[in-house]
């Protein structure tokens, strides 16, 4: 087998998807033969023996991804330095640790509900990747009624760091004494975007949910629960993902 970049190898070994083997890279926990590894760093893993935080690259699990329905407070990576919950934690031991599961892309500890857990890293980047532009749909409590022009400014797409931001698709579900009830679907991933934009917009994010993640739906999964994908939600997400996790994705670096 020909050398290939190890953060291919690390996605395709099921440890985590490209973007986060960049970061392990970089912060030296990656050896190859012993040595630190560096960025651009090739390897043949049939000739050369390469270890993450000192335990051997384990071999190509079977395809697996799950939904899980993410609850508060569970942080959406596979480790927390502090300590804290995170989503490998919601799952039998051997399943967390045997399978190379890793969340594709991430939801914060403070919202809940569908995050998707895969081994293949393939579908990981073409997921997240911001060159993609899958759907992701939410339920959101804002404080407040917003009204015609706030909702409208949304959906145009409120710019954030001085860059504009994708249009959204937006519908007003209902309203209580002092909040409202928001539907939305996102194109674009960036960091808490919702919360920045509600907030921006003068009415603060009181409960984010994430309803779905393009075509695998949450349903009523039970916060903490998990399943794993069914045939038609998998066909479904193969077709989304279309040319994306073809020749072109495949040639990337």
């Amino acid at each position: 087998m020909a050398a290939e970049r190890l953060q291919k190898l690390l996605a395709a070994a099921g440890l985590c998807s490209r973007r986060q083997a960049e970061e392990l890279l970089r912060s030296g926990r990656v050896l190859v033969n012993g040595r630190p590894a560096q960025l651009g760093d090739r390897a043949d893993p049939h000739r050369d023996e390469l270890r993450v935080d000192g335990r051997r690259l384990p071999g190509a699990a079977a395809p697996l991804t799950l939904l899980l329905h993410k609850p508060l407070g569970v942080h959406s990576t596979c480790h927390d330095p502090a300590g804290r919950p995170t989503v490998l934690d919601l799952l039998p031991p051997a399943m967390a640790r045997g399978q190379g599961l890793h969340p594709v892309g991430r939801l914060d500890a403070d919202s809940h509900g569908a995050l998707l857990l895969s081994n293949e890293g393939q579908l990981t980047l073409a997921l997240t990747h911001p060159r993609f532009s899958h759907p992701r749909t939410y339920r959101v409590w804002v404080a407040g009624h917003p009204d015609g022009a706030a909702l409208e400014a949304w959906r145009r797409g409120v710019p954030l760091d001085d860059r504009p931001s994708r249009p959204v698709q937006l519908r007003w579900l209902r309203q209580q004494q002092d909040r409202t009830l928001l539907e939305l679907v996102l194109r674009e991933g960036r960091n808490r975007q919702i919360r920045r934009t509600a907030a921006l917009l003068g009415h603060p994010v009181l409960d984010l949910m994430r309803l779905a993640v393009g075509p695998v739906r949450l349903g009523d999964l039970a916060p903490g629960a998990w399943r794993p994908l069914n045939p038609q939600e998998q066909t479904a997400l193969r077709q989304l993902l279309g040319a994306a996790t073809g020749p072109r994705l495949a040639a990337d670096p």
